[in-house]
């Protein structure tokens, strides 16, 4: 059975894909049609019911469980992940406005259905002069001054000092301290027309994907590299501790609460619709 599966170029989602799509392991039948995105194309093909499996962010999520169900394996939660919002000038003044003046703050965003745009709109509810970017564009915005600051996520975490660039704030360090929980930020979902037993093959294939990358970490190294857009081994692997780890093999009790909280958060602050179905496999 061939199924549509997408995903982004970046070096944790090729790590954990590398054995299902390049058939290290048992797919159990399943093959796959592999579509390399950015988070919100992919946010956006979901949105449009596209793909049978694929990458995307929860905030995205919160908005087409009808259409879609998250998967125990393949998720992307932690602590010390979250995105970054950076400036060239003075970090402290720009915090500064953006709780007094936050709507003259013109911010590069990698998304409005990001994770990270969400937690930004948590962090500052005024900031809402944004401009959508490709996540990879973010830096060099800032850096040109077409925007006052930039919201990054992804590898550009560990780039934005080398560039002269300075934090404001670690968005994921603002929700750790808010909930005590890890964020949520991308989680792979599977589109809840496939009958149930696929759903469940699939889910089961995927998390010995990510077994089998963790037994093997350099299995995939050509493959990483080759998606990973001239970063260098040490960065693609900082990557991948980063964003890659126990919740990526099952998101257990500990994740799904994360989860819940994040949509709970939303859901309060009127940043989503009502969610009227079951978000996980059952």
């Amino acid at each position: 059975m061939k199924l549509t599966l997408g995903f982004s170029p970046c070096p944790n989602d090729t790590f954990i894909f590398d054995a299902l799509i390049h058939h290290k392991i048992d797919t159990e039948g399943l093959d796959f049609e592999v579509h390399y995105d950015d988070v919100e194309t992919l946010n956006q093909k979901a949105f449009r019911g596209e793909l049978d499996i694929t990458k995307l962010s929860y905030h995205a999520f919160a908005y087409i469980v009808d259409k879609y169900v998250l998967l125990d394996a393949g998720s992307a939660l932690g602590f010390g992940v979250g995105p970054m919002l950076i400036c060239k000038e003075d970090p402290a003044v720009l915090e500064a406005k953006l709780k007094t003046d936050g709507a003259n703050v013109k911010i590069g965003i990698p998304g409005k259905y990001t994770t990270a745009n969400f937690l930004l709109g948590l962090a500052f509810p005024d900031a809402t002069n944004k401009i959508e970017l490709v996540f990879s564009d973010i830096e060099n915005a800032v850096l040109e001054g077409r925007v006052d600051a930039g919201l990054i996520i992804h590898e550009n975490r560990f780039t934005y000092q080398e560039k002269g660039l300075k934090k404001i704030i670690d968005l994921g360090d603002y929700w750790e301290k808010e909930t005590g929980c890890a964020i949520p930020l991308g989680g792979i979902v599977a589109n809840r027309n496939l009958p149930e037993d696929i759903q469940h093959k699939i889910n089961r294939v995927l998390r010995k994907s990510v077994e089998f990358a963790f037994a093997n970490p350099k299995s995939g190294l050509d493959f990483i590299r080759q998606h990973a857009q001239e970063m260098s081994e040490e960065v693609m692997y900082k990557h991948i501790d980063l964003y890659v780890n126990k919740y990526s093999i099952d998101l257990g009790e500990e994740g799904r609460k994360a989860i819940r909280l994040l949509f709970d958060t939303a859901l309060e602050k009127k940043i989503i619709p009502a969610i009227n179905h079951n978000i996980f496999l059952t």
